[in-house]
């Protein structure tokens, strides 16, 4: 009966003891606690819930924080549509914001042969890491290394690996950017969802050395920018670009380009299509 006495009593006492916190726990828990709004939850309910932080904030839950808090208007959220935000809008009951729906677009079109390779790589299977010796198998310093870091990032499934080359599915993107600090080539941008035009390069070296290393690559030779009627095209460092607020979709720069760099698309039933003729550049340009 001692030796059952001497092992009950410690264990009753540490037992109240332990319920004694529970209860001290439990009551600080409610006296300190402090109460969540509850407009927090309803505006996360409206996020992607992707938590890609293209917004600039750790996930769509401090996104939300901020939002109620008046720091981050509702159209941080890229990933969001239009549609999609209107109820954010209507729980915080301010005034609706004008919301451009953005895509990532690759600046490269090296695929398969095009692009001539300097060495045959057997490493990791990640641009980072391949970049990191030499720049690439790539001739084309400014070339897709090809290896899918982005498309393993993209939050959303919108990347695909295809003839060597990182491909995105507009219906897909959201535009939150993930990809575009992904790469270690810096060739995809975000650029207005429904752009009619854009130049699928990035080389910045000039057009001798670039014909060099890649059959479809820009050569600054300057006609889209002759041609354009609305000064919408400018080279710079040996590279044309679009500016899409300018651009109106006539189509010119597209015909004009020796080299087939310059892509085209359509908005068709609710889809971005690409309508770009694969047509080779011409071999005298």
């Amino acid at each position: 009966m001692e030796t059952l006495k001497a092992i009950l009593i410690p264990v009753a006492i540490v037992g109240g003891i332990s319920l004694l916190f529970g209860i001290l726990l439990a009551v600080a828990s409610r006296v300190f606690s402090v109460k969540r709004d509850e407009r927090i939850d309803k505006i996360k309910n409206c996020l992607p819930g992707a938590n890609c932080g293209g917004c600039g904030y750790a996930g769509c839950d401090a996104l939300a924080e901020a939002i109620v808090k008046g720091e981050a208007s509702p159209v941080k959220c890229s990933a969001s549509s239009a549609e999609n935000l209107k109820p954010i809008f209507a729980i915080m009951g301010i005034k609706e914001e004008a919301h451009v729906r953005m895509r990532a677009q690759v600046m490269c079109s090296g695929t398969g042969e095009l692009s001539k390779r300097k060495y045959r790589y057997e490493g990791a299977h990640d641009c980072v890491a391949a970049a990191k010796l030499g720049g690439g198998d790539r001739v084309c310093p400014n070339g897709c290394v090809g290896l899918g870091t982005c498309a393993a990032r993209c939050p959303f499934g919108a990347i695909k690996i295809i003839d060597r080359v990182a491909v995105v599915d507009y219906d897909q993107c959201r535009g939150c950017g993930v990809c575009v600090s992904a790469c270690p080539k810096h060739l995809i941008t975000l650029i207005p969802y429904d752009s009619k035009h854009w130049v699928g390069c990035k080389s910045v070296d000039k057009g001798p050395i670039t014909k060099s290393y890649c059959d479809v690559g820009c050569i600054s030779c300057r006609l889209c920018e002759k041609n354009c009627p609305v000064g919408a095209i400018s080279v710079n460092d040996f590279v044309a670009s679009i500016d899409n607020a300018k651009c109106i979709g006539c189509d010119i720069c597209v015909q004009k380009c020796p080299r087939k760099i310059i892509w085209s698309a359509d908005s068709q039933d609710g889809h971005l299509v690409i309508r770009r003729e694969f047509l080779k550049p011409d071999p005298k340009i």
